[in-house]
């Protein structure tokens, strides 16, 4: 498709696994991407998501 890449170019651009990218898709933190079908079509400008931060959490507990 014109204007948009698969999965695995974007994990090749990325440099991250297909599956990293797939997870991306659906946690919506690629913008622009759609699915058709069973195909993610990933805009090819797009860059690649940022990291972000997870809030910190203490030890978990055992409870007895």
């Amino acid at each position: 498709m014109n204007g948009f890449i698969s999965v695995k170019e974007a994990a090749v651009r990325w440099d991250i696994s297909e599956r990293q990218v797939q997870k991306l898709c659906v946690a919506g933190r690629i913008t622009g991407v759609t699915l058709f079908a069973d195909r993610w079509a990933i805009p090819e400008e797009t860059q690649k998501p940022t990291r972000t931060a997870r809030a910190k959490q203490g030890p978990k507990s055992l409870k007895a």
